[in-house]
């Protein structure tokens, strides 16, 4: 068991999280109701109420298309993209439907919520991230759970504090 690069890793050589990425989540579309073929809408990231980033996205029958414009790390070159995000539909149990996006990545295709934007938008299995909260030490986990129990008794968060 073990050996080189088993483990947890949260030093130089770690994961990227996904809170590194911007993420699209098809479910947020379809509760705002973007989902409908024939739509077209923008959506943009932003950081301390600064917009930062911005995509546009145009709806079709079982299929989005993204169109953005970005630049790879170090160069100043952008470069114009424009490719379709294929959408699939599982029935729920109570009636209705649920969305996903299939990864475009090349070989990819996973059915999954939420893609992350790199060089193009894809799973986080393609960019091998990792969530936040797999990088937690077990110290850190207890400190969340337990500010999360003391926000749901409106105290102020923080070990001890009343």
């Amino acid at each position: 068991m073990g050996g080189y690069g088993s483990g947890r890793r949260w030093h130089f050589s770690a994961k990227d999280t996904t809170s590194d990425y911007r993420a699209l989540d098809v479910r947020r579309w379809k509760r705002d109701g973007f989902l409908t073929p024939g739509q077209a809408f923008g959506w943009q990231w932003s950081r301390h109420g600064e917009v930062v980033a911005s995509i546009r996205v145009r709806t079709e029958e079982n299929k989005i298309r993204l169109i953005y414009r970005q630049r790879d790390r170090g160069t100043e070159e952008w470069q114009d993209e424009d490719y379709p995000v294929y959408l699939d539909w599982t029935p729920c149990h109570l009636g209705g439907k649920r969305p996903w996006f299939l990864c475009p990545a090349r070989g990819c295709g996973r059915r999954v919520a939420i893609l992350y934007g790199g060089a193009i938008f894809a799973c986080r299995h393609c960019y091998q991230l990792a969530y936040d909260s797999q990088r937690e030490t077990p110290d850190d986990r207890a400190a969340r759970r337990a500010d999360k129990i003391r926000d749901k008794l409106d105290w102020e968060p923080g070990f001890f504090k009343r």
